[in-house]
């Protein structure tokens, strides 16, 4: 009877502990499990950021407290957090900022272009910085300016705010980028600065822009003010009236030239992350501009500019000696300028 007794004590006491030894076994599990998910969720978030891209961040605080989704690869070399001195980005601090230049020649659509990109919410050039020659007097001027404009430090009417999303000027190859072109793909590739090439196919138009607009700056047409770019179709009619006499003789040395100095602008700046366009490829194919956005990494929107292009006419329209142009040009590999019209 006793050792019966304690059977039944056993096999009675037995069920009330199990469960609780169970529950606590499970919860202790499952707090070490949430734990570690925890960690890993947060391991899988947080900016890793390694002695190579210390140099990319001025302030490696600014990413530090940036939760980007992923780790800082290849493709976001090109994303900067810059920590202005004049102002602070407050709430858009952890927004990233992509670098750009326009790399292009005068007359080539670049002051319409850049008007395109600076009507985008989310995009901010400068202008053409180094017209001032101070600027570009000696490489550590160039570098200073740059630092300065990439640091979100310039103020122009172009500038947006604190949030944009691209910042960048244009920028002529005659202004000290040829000059110093190694010291600036090096400060490009170090910085992670993204060149937008921009040129005309049809240089010879482009000669024709360069002599009117010339003319202009000495006989400031438009009420006696000299306009490069103008804003309405009457303005651009009086521009368009005068017809440039161009030179026969150093018309082919300067086509050359000017060839030559696109192909080695191209070849200098071929380490760079670059993207090349053409002005009438943007006028032409509207897909041109999505093209360019998607380089920039900013949202899609439409493009607008409110310039009005000047000179609309067929060439033999817009010189004044069209007949020894076109006599000069044809023959050579440059007579599709006045084959195309």
């Amino acid at each position: 009877m006793p050792e019966d007794f304690s059977s039944e004590v056993l096999l009675t006491k037995t069920p009330k502990r199990s469960p609780i030894v169970l529950r606590m076994i499970v919860l202790a599990f499952a707090t070490l499990f949430g734990v570690y998910i925890c960690f890993i969720c947060l391991k899988q978030i947080r900016v890793r950021v390694d002695s190579k891209y210390i140099l990319l961040f001025p302030n490696i605080s600014n990413v530090e407290k940036c939760q980007l989704s992923g780790t800082l690869g290849k493709e976001n070399f090109h994303l900067h957090f810059p920590n202005p001195k004049t102002y602070s980005r407050g709430e858009c601090i952890c927004n990233p900022v992509r670098f750009f230049a326009i790399l292009s020649m005068q007359r080539s659509g670049s002051g319409w272009f850049e008007t395109l990109l600076n009507s985008h919410l989310n995009v901010s050039s400068n202008g053409e910085i180094f017209s001032v020659k101070e600027r570009r007097s000696n490489i550590s001027a160039v570098l200073s300016t740059l630092d300065k404009v990439y640091n979100l430090d310039w103020y122009s009417s172009a500038a947006k705010n604190e949030c944009s999303a691209a910042v960048g000027f244009k920028w002529m190859l005659n202004q000290g980028v040829m000059k110093y072109h190694n010291e600036i793909v090096d400060y490009f590739n170090r910085r992670g600065v993204s060149a937008i090439f921009l040129f005309r196919k049809n240089l010879l138009r482009r000669m024709i822009s360069i002599l009117a607009n010339t003319y202009d700056q000495d006989t400031k047409q438009l009420n006696g003010t000299h306009r490069s770019h103008v804003h309405s179709k009457t303005e651009a009619k009086v521009l368009a009236r005068y017809k440039p006499t161009i030179n026969v003789t150093l018309l082919l040395p300067e086509l050359k030239r000017t060839e030559e100095m696109a192909i080695n602008a191209l070849e200098y700046f071929n380490s760079t992350r670059h993207i090349t366009l053409f002005y009438e490829d943007l006028v032409n194919n509207h897909t041109k501009p999505i093209d360019v956005q998607e380089f920039l990494g900013v949202p899609i929107r439409k493009l607008e500019s409110h310039q009005v292009k000047i000179h609309t006419r067929p060439l033999p329209k817009q010189i004044a000696n069209w007949v020894d142009v076109y006599n000069t040009l044809m023959g050579t590999k440059y007579d599709h300028f006045v084959k195309a019209g």
